[in-house]
């Protein structure tokens, strides 16, 4: 099941998006957030801290965890 992440502004950026969640603690891990995890936007496997997501994207972890943007 995915989560619901509201978006502030126009979009946020995948290392926002870690933060925000709690995924990581501080947007610094990142950056090796993404080097040691797969993650994906829209199925597409993704490893730029800064890619914008807009509303109905869809963030997946390889673990099965899911946000969806709103």
């Amino acid at each position: 099941m995915e989560e619901a992440v509201k978006i502030e502004g126009e979009y946020m950026t995948l290392g926002q998006l870690l933060k925000e969640t709690g995924v990581i603690d501080t947007g610094g891990m990142a950056k090796w957030f993404l080097q040691e995890n797969i993650v994906y936007v829209n199925d597409e496997e993704e490893t730029r801290r800064g890619r914008k997501l807009y509303p109905g994207d869809i963030v997946r972890f390889e673990g099965g965890e899911a946000f969806v943007l709103e």
